[in-house]
């Protein structure tokens, strides 16, 4: 990136869930930083500690879970002690969050005019009639159409992908400088999606917003963002430009993530799969987390776990990253690679 300072640095972060029976690591050693007018997507499987990430960055973890280890720094001042209070007034207008379930986001007692109207009031200077105004103007960008009217409607008044265009329009009101997007075109068809990445681009260049995108669909990181973190089991696995980190990924479950995308023009009866299934909390086995599925996997991957190095430009957590074995793998056609896959299984 251009800029020299990250509008967001996470340093070392921890987090810890205590149950009567044992203590859980939800996230370990997470190390990322996002610079003022990047998009950074964030990828993995259910539970890998995505969304969980966005919520110790905002300030919106649920108890027990809690920050143990490490700092978050957001526009040069440190965020993950501060106040409850302190956190609310930060929230909306330096940092705005989209949620994957917009019903968690909307007081279905109010309009989405007044709830709009409210945010932009509290975090700009504007008046009523000037905040209603670009209220409006911010839902016709979210592509709600009948804007005048549709603004004095209630949450319930709305469908689902409605109600997500709304919860948009209510994470740029205050006009932040971070956007923590989970999920944001789950919900939505295809056409409104591209509308609400090409939203969130605009939004960067224009403004030089930060965008942190957590979605399982690769095809929007692939489009949106400007690098991209891979996270399984808690931790980072490889970070890195998007582009370098779809072409030629340098973990195996990066790999196998990217040959599960249907390539056209490619025949394949078959997509590749990663066999087994990602660890529990409080089955994260020891060395590297990924290895009970890898089929390059050799007892240094079971015995220690690999650190975040540099390898081409790129930042991987992986022992076999330098080896011409993740290359062959990488390049070899599908049935060669489910035979790999298998192997590792067995």
């Amino acid at each position: 990136m251009t800029e020299k300072n990250p509008l967001v640095e996470v340093k070392n972060l921890r987090v810890e869930i205590p149950t009567r029976k044992e203590l859980l690591i939800a996230l370990d050693n997470v190390n990322l930083e996002i610079y003022p007018g990047e998009i950074l997507g964030v990828v993995g499987e259910s539970g890998a500690g995505k969304s969980m990430t966005g919520n110790a960055i905002i300030g919106l973890l649920d108890h027990p879970a809690h920050v143990s280890a490490g700092e978050i720094w957001l526009d040069g001042k440190r965020v993950d002690n501060l106040s409850e209070k302190q956190r609310s007034e930060m929230r909306g207008k330096i940092v705005g969050a989209i949620f994957q379930d917009p019903l968690t986001s909307l007081n279905p007692l109010f309009t989405v005019g007044e709830q709009l109207v409210e945010t932009i009031v509290t975090h700009r200077s504007l008046s009523e009639k000037e905040a209603r105004e670009e209220a409006i103007e911010l839902l016709k960008k979210t592509g709600i159409p009948a804007a005048e009217k549709r603004i004095d409607d209630y949450p319930h008044q709305f469908s689902g992908g409605m109600r997500q265009r709304v919860v948009i329009a209510l994470a740029l009101a205050g006009e932040p400088k971070l956007v923590i997007a989970d999920e944001p075109t789950t919900a939505l068809d295809v056409s409104i999606q591209a509308q609400i990445i090409d939203l969130l681009k605009t939004l960067c260049k224009e403004k030089g917003t930060a965008v942190m995108l957590v979605s399982h669909d690769l095809g929007v990181i692939a489009e949106a963002s400007d690098r991209v973190a891979i996270m399984y089991a808690g931790r980072l696995v490889e970070i890195g430009e998007t582009k370098a980190i779809i072409h030629s990924p340098l973990h195996p479950y990066t790999s196998g993530l990217m040959g599960a995308i249907p390539k056209i023009g490619e025949d394949a009866e078959f997509l590749t799969q990663i066999p087994g299934h990602m660890p529990r909390l409080n089955e994260v086995p020891k060395g590297c987390a990924f290895h009970p599925r890898c089929p390059l996997a050799d007892e240094k991957c079971i015995g220690e776990r690999p650190q975040m190095e540099f390898v081409n430009n790129v930042m991987v957590a992986c022992w076999k990253s330098r080896s011409e074995e993740i290359a062959k793998y990488r390049t070899q056609p599908y049935f060669i690679r489910k035979e790999l896959a298998d192997a590792g299984r067995s």
